[in-house]
């Protein structure tokens, strides 16, 4: 082993996360100058009832190990009493489990790269209901993982549920930002031309920080909800009320953790329209479209819409990425330099705050549409 090394390196790609292993496969072995791939195959095994096990094909005895889990992959199958049924987070959870029992604890350290957190919308408690992230949260720790490490959580307190162990909460901000200048060349990155919106208030500590490291104006909407009436689980939403500064020649970011059906940005980004916006962008760094994509088709055709940019961290369908509107931003360089760092047992705060990175990004932008 490398004395400069946590351990030997090691990476497993669950189920659907094999081509995302597979680039930060070839970061790694481009930046230590080696052919050998960090790659360790595991398989699950799916008997005719649904049940499963898994298996690790070499030993993993004082390695470093990094899994890398997508549970919202339902493009991932398997054959239970003859069906096709496609996995669900809770299908996906178990197998990451079934492939931590498989290690057999024999790993010097194991962390779990889950982009979107399990069950991370479930994050607090309010009547009589379950607390699923925590809970879930703990069975891995319980497991022997050490670091858990996820993207933009739907609420990072959650980690107080194991606060002693290992747990960050990544941004996708400066990719974000690095995929606007790219695919928008003209896009001005100043107060006067650019204006950032949460779509509810939950949102706002997101925007807030956009909204500091670009120098732009902040504006939120909140939302009015119909509390006497429940539809899918939830309070369905009346209205959504702009609090801001006037938008009339301006452009405008939506920025959200995820598009769901995507209802509430498509009504924010109409009612920006209504006040003067000019084009209208989204960032959600999970874009999950579970309602489809016909609504979007109507918005990006109706102009409500310019373009909408989510990252490569969950699955992402072939329609999906054949959309005039649809821009990715891929992320797997980003998860070899975590990967890298904590391998080499250093510190990975410069990577989560990546300040000096976007304001050079800025003034490279702006000295190109100036030059």
């Amino acid at each position: 082993m490398n004395e400069s090394l946590y351990g030997d390196l090691s990476v497993i790609g669950m189920r659907g996360c094999e081509d995302m292993a597979a680039q930060v496969d070839s970061w790694l072995k481009q930046w230590r100058g080696t052919d050998e791939s960090f790659v360790v195959k595991a398989d699950l095994i799916r008997f005719g009832s649904g049940e499963a096990k898994g298996m690790v094909h070499s030993s993993l005895r004082g390695h470093d190990v990094y899994i890398i889990c997508d549970c919202f992959n339902y493009g991932e199958t398997f054959q239970m009493y003859g069906m096709t049924v496609p996995m669900s987070p809770d299908d996906h959870f178990q197998d990451l489990k079934r492939v931590i029992g498989a290690i057999g604890g024999k790993a010097r350290r194991i962390s779990v790269i889950m982009p979107m957190l399990y069950e991370g919308r479930q994050h607090k408690r309010s009547s009589r209901e379950s607390l699923d992230c925590a809970t879930a949260l703990q069975e891995l720790v319980n497991m022997g993982v050490t670091n858990l490490i996820t993207f933009d959580a739907h609420d990072s307190r959650v980690q107080n549920a194991i606060p002693l162990s290992g747990f960050e909460n990544v941004r996708c901000t400066y990719q974000m930002i690095k995929a606007l200048c790219r695919v928008v060349p003209d896009i001005r990155l100043d107060r006067d031309h650019l204006a950032v919106i949460s779509p509810d208030e939950g949102g706002m500590s997101r925007c807030m920080y956009y909204s500091s490291v670009l120098g732009i104006d902040l504006g939120m909407f909140y939302k009015r909800r119909n509390y006497a009436v429940v539809v899918n689980g939830k309070n369905p939403i009346e209205a959504h009320e702009y609090l801001g500064r006037d938008l009339h020649g301006k452009d405008a970011i939506i920025v959200d953790d995820m598009i769901s059906s995507g209802e509430s940005m498509l009504d924010v980004a109409k009612q920006l329209k209504a006040k003067g916006a000019e084009r209208i962008f989204a960032f959600s760094t999970f874009g999950l479209f579970c309602n489809g994509l016909d609504a979007f088709d109507e918005a990006y055709a109706a102009g409500t819409i310019d373009k909408i940019f989510t990252t490569n961290l969950i699955y992402r369908t072939d329609e999906l990425k054949k959309r005039d509107w649809y821009a990715e931003v891929n992320m797997c360089k980003y998860i070899s330099y975590i990967v890298d760092t904590l391998n080499h047992d250093r510190t990975i705060s410069e990577l989560l705050n990546p300040v000096t990175r976007i304001h050079n990004l800025m003034d490279k932008h702006k000295a190109a549409i100036e030059g």
